[in-house]
């Protein structure tokens, strides 16, 4: 263990001296430089308003310029950006799958990934879909982050910060057309109602017929509706009290359960050929979402005591088919029963607060500590039937989940010199999990509990350069599987990582890389049982190692060139696992829904069309490596590669914008799994959307 966190040591070091070497003769000529800086970014990630380039974390973040000419309007946009992270569509409108650094969502369980939107985290996966609309910033933090974040935090954390009220009345108005009939309404508007309170009121419409084709049914499989509603208010009551309060409603209609059959070829890898949807029935799915957030500062001359609410309720319903395939091409339908449907209702109520304590921020010595707690509430049915049989019910299960989770933190930062910060957490989950059978009223309980510290050591030293060390334990509850399921265990992460932040040639290049190697123990995921019933298993691996590196890179050409990119590189290695698993796995072996490497190339062009005219051209590729589905590693997709591009032109007020998505059609799947691993007769896979385009128009008041 300490040889590798040698080398690493040694491989980032020797990374800095050559960019140190081959940039030491430009630097100086840049001093006297009259040429534009890269923007600097004021991220939250530890609690405090910091420069990007001071935080010793492993953080990709987007300024609202970042977003608006990177055309990010949902979670997959970001996501795509930042290296070694993925995000895939699966299922229902509202499910999908994020994997940061190895550490992957999965069904029915809490995700790694704590998702904070305006200070209130996002207790349940089918949150974190989301369209993004009137937003500040974006963070991603990579890393354990559990020590401020909590137990879901295990692989890191996303935070989302909505623009804030103005004191100015300002807004705007955005319409869109693109392909497969897709329209967007979009607008906000903001302003004071009195000499300490304002507003800001944002929405969203969304609609289109889909661009995926069902060739049984000879219609789109992936449309979709959505509308988004956000109303904030912020009162100013007195020189020290500040209290925000946001009521957020989400609905979202669509296609769902359209993965396509291989049905005429079950065999191993084939999860890079071409298929279409077949099924017989045309699956809906609809998700509601409804939240209200109150968050008050209290500011003292020692600091400031801040309290976060938060009420959530999320519906999410579904229906498709069961058998992925239609009487036509596969008449024996199930196992020779025929075809069959399935259906799931999911009702969620989340009340969580939040109470922290912070000091102020230019004391040599800094610290936080609080308390939070969250309630969760959570009811599942689901049915299936054989519908060739007069809808015979082969599942029929209810089950009603309670969770308590409470926990209690602290932080600190200590400038040991003027160049050297030692800083460091620690946190206490406590978790209290029951699930009772709708159907027998038997009720089995459960709790897990968690300590999870952070310590990192910073040297700075100069302005320009940051290097850091870190370790950090991050903690995913366990639970229980569904009805009459047993216990999977909860997962810890022990994560030890080295970084460097620099900024070069008169902070007209930006450079931040950052080397890991994380140890889990009791790897969550997730498989259907055949020789259970069919049921939907999370299950655990015991030990598994997982490595990477991330380099992230910014820079300015000229006042009006830019580019960036950054690359991703991990290794996931299941070491150790229950011979007596329910499914085929290896040690030596990545774990499930791995890909080996991410790549982000980018460039942005301004230009000047006319004295009140400007224009810009930017392309984005994206790269993504080898995907391991399961944990045999039998069905592997091929490297993937993706094309944007956007052509934009504005002037004070308004703006418009040229856009293409995945121009050159690459085909792939955002999610696959094989027959060992469903208990299906074939394999299945969730098909990505063909190439898009279109055009936006957007005027500022």
């Amino acid at each position: 263990m300490k040889s590798k966190k040698r080398n690493a040591f040694h491989t980032l070091v020797n990374i800095s001296l050559l960019i140190g070497t081959s940039l030491s003769t430009f630097s100086t000529q840049a001093q006297n430089s009259n040429e534009p800086e890269i923007e600097e970014i004021i991220v939250t990630a530890e609690a405090r308003a910091e420069n990007l380039q001071e935080v010793p974390v492993a953080v990709t973040a987007f300024s609202e310029n970042d977003i608006l000419d990177a055309g990010i309007e949902n979670t997959a946009d970001f996501i795509a950006l930042t290296p070694n992270v993925s995000f895939d569509d699966s299922f229902t409108i509202g499910n999908s799958f994020i994997s940061i650094r190895g550490v992957t969502q999965i069904n029915n369980a809490d995700s790694p990934v704590a998702i904070v939107v305006d200070g209130v985290p996002q207790n349940n996966q089918k949150q974190f879909k989301m369209d993004l609309y009137d937003i500040e910033r974006i963070e991603v933090l990579k890393g354990p982050q559990g020590a401020l974040y909590g137990r879901n935090a295990i692989g890191g954390a996303i935070n989302i910060v909505t623009k804030a009220p103005s004191d100015e009345f300002e807004g705007f108005v955005g319409l869109g057309l693109g392909n497969g009939n897709y329209k967007k309404l979009q607008a906000s508007v903001s302003g004071p109602l009195s000499e300490n309170l304002s507003f800001r009121l944002s929405g969203s419409l969304k609609d289109s017929d889909g661009l995926i084709d069902n060739t049984f049914l000879n219609t789109e499989v992936d449309f979709y509706e959505s509308s988004d509603l956000r109303g904030k208010i912020l009162w100013n009551a007195t020189d020290n009290l500040r209290l925000d309060f946001r009521l957020a409603t989400s609905s979202l209609e669509g296609g769902a359960i359209h993965d396509a059959a291989f049905f005429d070829n079950t065999g191993p890898d084939n999860t890079n050929q071409e298929r279409a949807p077949i099924t017989d029935i045309l699956g809906t799915s609809e998700r509601n979402i409804t939240e209200f957030t109150t968050k008050a500062d209290w500011a003292f001359d020692s600091g400031t005591f801040t309290y976060i609410g938060a009420y959530t309720d999320i519906e999410e319903d579904y229906y498709g088919d069961l058998d992925f395939c239609n009487p036509t091409d596969c008449p024996g339908g199930f196992f020779g029963f025929g075809q069959v449907d399935q259906s799931q209702d999911l009702d969620v109520e989340l009340l969580s607060h939040e109470l922290r304590w912070t000091s102020p921020d230019e004391n040599r010595f800094r610290w936080a500590a609080g308390a939070f707690f969250v309630e969760t509430d959570r009811t599942l049915s689901t049915v299936a039937t054989l519908t060739q049989a007069g809808n015979f019910p082969i599942v029929m299960n209810v089950e009603d989940n309670d969770n308590d989770a409470f926990a209690v933190f602290g932080q600190f930062e200590y400038d040991l010199s003027d160049t050297v910060e030692l800083s460091g957490s620690l946190r206490n989950d406590d978790d209290e999990r029951e699930q009772t059978d709708g159907a027998t009223g038997i009720t089995r309980k459960t709790s897990f509990d968690a300590l999870q510290p952070k310590v990192t050591l910073t040297w700075t030293p100069r302005d320009e350069q940051l290097f850091y060390a870190t370790y950090a334990n991050g903690f995913r509850s366990g639970g229980f599987n569904g009805v009459g399921g047993r216990e999977f265990l909860d997962e810890n992460v022990d994560n030890f990582e080295i970084g460097h932040k620099s900024k070069w040639l008169n902070n007209r290049l930006l450079i931040n890389s950052s080397i890991y190697r994380a140890e889990s123990e009791n790897f969550q995921f997730f498989f259907i049982d055949i020789n259970a019933g069919g049921a939907q298993v999370i299950d655990n691996l015991d030990e598994v190692s997982l490595n990477g590196l991330e380099i992230e890179f910014e820079g300015l050409i000229s006042n009006q060139w830019s580019v960036f990119g950054s690359l991703g590189v991990q290794d996931s290695d299941i070491e150790a696992f229950n011979p007596l698993l329910a499914v085929p796995a290896t040690t030596g072996n990545r774990t499930p829904k791995t890909t080996k490497n991410t790549i982000n190339l980018g460039s942005q062009y301004s230009f000047s069309v006319s004295d009140r005219i400007a224009g810009y051209a930017r392309i984005d590729y994206e790269g993504r490596g080898d995907k391991y589905w399961h944990t045999n590693n039998i069905d592997v997709q091929d490297p993937v590669n993706l094309l944007n591009a956007r052509l934009g032109f504005e002037t004070d007020n308004w703006n418009i914008t040229l856009w293409g998505k995945n121009l050159t059609d690459e085909f792939y799947y955002e999610d696959f799994n094989a027959t060992a691993f469903t208990g299906l007769p074939w394999n299945i896979g969730w098909q990505s959307r063909p190439a898009s385009y279109g055009i936006d128009f957007r005027y500022n008041f």
